[in-house]
């Protein structure tokens, strides 16, 4: 029996062949990259036939409306209405579509960001300073896990126009109370965009349930959607009040009339793009997208759960610290191992096609996903042990410099 034979009592684990990777590889790193769908193949090869043999005609034929259309398809993951998801080449534009709908004018100029926020939603909401904003930077808790909600909330008053925190944070998996946070936001009259990039695809999200005004993220993660498919949910309640000074011609209300400025902003998810369409990056995202929703996050969800807490028992059982929480309720995906030297034990285990991540003041980034079987996370965690005891990385490393002289 291979190593990586599904046992009979995971019924999601018949999916395994639907990801040409994991035939020989031990695959934990969908909190960076989801594997890739076989589906892709076949979605690429049919967009370069409809550019081979319609030429500028596919434009009319589903080219022009695809971030909008895809944006109605991961929807459906998303919990969101038709009409109100767009689709952008990453979060970066997308967070930044959001932050030019406010001038930052008193009453409200505070911008809210925790400082375990992702860096891109701490760069781009530090820039707005140069327009008048007011950065207000949540400290984390003295653990490094997370964030409290409380002193959060504390930080959003009546001078808050937006506030922008990520649903799970990237380095420890800390889950956020993402609707505490929007009915604090309601109760202070301030705005709420939760960056759902390290969530949606193995947490349950409900843009609707959780009340939130903005969602943003990509399908690079656990939505096995790879590069370039980020997307930008906007409440309808709120769109039709906002204005991005971040636009172009596709936003337009009618763009193929080429009217001089100023912008006559479209309805709808349209309100929110911009220029050209990264066009195969959404063809071949779709794949990721109809998987994931054939799975089911519920059922993603309960797997990671059960996998998670195996994968922190075999950690805390070797004696590794684990900067991850415990309680399953307040954790994504992810589990963070961290050991001495972790960053050489993570490329050791590349090398050994034991596919992780490492990340500083955190550790080594361990993902099992829907697709992962039980044996492939004993084997990570034995691999862990065994060089971080034997230090392979040192030794090879003394033969190369002398092989150099």
């Amino acid at each position: 029996m291979s190593p990586n034979a599904p046992p009979a009592d995971d019924p999601l684990l018949r999916f395994r062949s639907e990801f040409p990777i994991l035939e020989r590889t031990t695959y934990l790193v969908s909190h960076s990259l989801g594997a890739m769908p076989r589906g892709v193949y076949d979605r690429l090869r049919a967009y370069a036939d409809q550019w081979a043999t319609r030429g500028v005609r596919a434009w009319a034929e589903g080219w022009w409306t695809m971030p909008v259309e895809a944006g109605d398809r991961l929807g459906r993951v998303l919990g969101a209405p038709a009409g109100t998801v767009s689709m952008h080449q990453n979060v970066s534009i997308a967070v930044g579509i959001v932050l030019s709908c406010f001038d930052w004018k008193p009453p409200r100029t505070k911008v809210v960001v925790t400082e375990l926020d992702f860096p891109t939603l701490l760069y781009a909401c530090d820039a707005q300073r140069r327009l008048g904003a007011e950065l207000v930077v949540v400290p984390g808790d003295r653990d490094g896990l997370g964030v409290d909600t409380e002193r959060l909330a504390a930080a959003v008053d009546e001078r808050t126009a937006l506030v922008v925190t990520s649903h799970v944070l990237y380095k420890s998996a800390y889950l956020q109370d993402a609707a505490a946070i929007a009915a604090r936001c309601r109760a202070a009259g301030a705005l709420f965009c939760l960056d759902t990039y390290q969530s949606a695809g193995t947490v349950p999200v409900d843009v609707r349930a959780l009340d939130v005004d903005f969602a943003v993220g990509g399908s690079v993660k656990w939505l096995c959607g790879g590069p370039g498919a980020a997307y930008l949910y906007v409440r309808p309640e709120v769109a039709l009040a906002l204005e991005p000074r971040l636009t172009g011609w596709a936003a337009h209300a009618a763009p193929f009339a080429f009217e001089p400025p100023p912008q006559r902003y479209a309805t709808g998810a349209a309100r929110f793009l911009h220029g050209t369409p990264a066009v195969p990056a959404l063809v071949s995202a779709a794949a990721g997208h109809d998987l994931i929703a054939q799975v089911g996050v519920d059922r993603i969800r309960a797997k990671s759960q059960r996998q998670t807490a195996l994968l922190l028992g075999l950690a805390e059982s070797r004696g590794f610290a684990v900067n991850t929480p415990r309680d399953p309720r307040r954790r994504g995906g992810t589990v963070t191992v961290d050991v001495p030297e972790s960053a050489a034990v993570a490329a050791e285990m590349l090398r050994r096609d034991i596919l992780v991540d490492h990340r500083p003041g955190a550790g080594i980034r361990l993902s099992p996903h829907f697709y992962t079987t039980d044996a492939e996370l004993e084997r990570a965690i034995a691999a862990i042990d065994e060089i971080a005891r034997e230090r392979p990385y040192l030794k090879r490393g003394a033969a190369e410099a002398e092989r150099r002289f």
